[in-house]
């Protein structure tokens, strides 16, 4: 019998303890899409639905002892980062990428929680600026792309713009996602670094509390496509069908008193 090679995905996030967002929500995307998600913890949360309550950094040297290991013994190709929290853990983790020569490296900036907690300490913002420009895609979405840039207000008129200079900033492929927009729609604007093209995702907009975990989730399928042949532009377009049906399946669902996750395993499930 021929023995058969998994779809490595490296998840690189804090973790959620209710399990909608951050790692869990990485490792149930890359399981639900056919790829085996390995994981890097970089801080722990007290969360529930109602909002994160605690941060707790794991100390930078153990977060190079993770990655040391996972580089050890799998190949890795493809690597999802979300939340890093500190500057000394994301020097570790750019430092180390590097001299890996991941091939696919997708950074969700993750910078503030859904209910507003800071999940990025002021003097880690450089840090990340640095290891944005080591990206081969990075997904902010309207308010981390206003942090990055250093302004007020983003419309829909200005999203081409808003990822044209997010993309010459930090010299990467950018996908400027338009979520947090009121819009009847939504709308990502996908930059080219190299090729300076554009091109557009549209979903409908769906009316949901349980949307907690979409810019994970959304990085995280993503990821799986890549790391499974596809191409970027067919990446993006596959991972927000999957991110659109497990908003769909999920909005039917009771979870605590605040937000919820989305549906995660919605094609497995009755």
């Amino acid at each position: 019998m021929k023995q058969k090679n998994y779809h490595y995905v490296l998840t690189i996030a804090g973790s959620d303890s209710c399990a909608g967002a951050g790692i869990q929500a990485d490792l149930k995307t890359l399981t639900a899409l056919g790829c085996y998600g390995l994981n890097v913890i970089t801080a722990l949360t007290a969360q529930n639905s109602l909002g994160v309550q605690s941060i707790y950094a794991i100390d930078a040297d153990f977060v190079q002892a993770q990655l040391t290991s996972i580089q050890a013994d799998f190949p890795i190709t493809t690597v999802k980062i979300g939340m890093l929290h500190t500057a000394e853990i994301i020097n570790v983790i750019t430092s180390t990428l590097v001299k890996m020569q991941v091939k696919n490296i997708i950074v969700d900036p993750v910078m503030v929680a859904k209910g507003g907690a800071k999940l990025l300490t002021p003097e880690a913002v450089a840090a990340l600026e640095l290891l944005l420009t080591h990206a081969s895609l990075i997904t902010p979405n309207i308010e981390e792309a206003k942090y990055l840039l250093q302004i007020d207000t983003i419309t829909a008129k200005d999203m081409v713009e808003v990822a044209m200079q997010l993309s010459q900033k930090f010299r990467t492929n950018v996908l400027l996602k338009g979520g947090h927009l009121i819009e009847k729609d939504c709308i990502d604007v996908l930059y080219l670094y190299q090729l300076q093209q554009l091109q557009r995702f549209k979903a409908k907009r769906i009316i949901t509390p349980n949307n907690h975990g979409t810019g994970c989730t959304y990085a995280s399928a993503i990821a799986a496509f890549l790391a499974r042949g596809n191409n970027l532009e067919s990446s993006i377009e596959r991972a927000k069908d999957y991110l659109t049906g497990a908003l769909i399946a999920g909005r039917h669902y009771k979870f605590g008193q605040g937000h919820g996750p989305v549906l995660h395993f919605y094609k497995h499930w009755e």
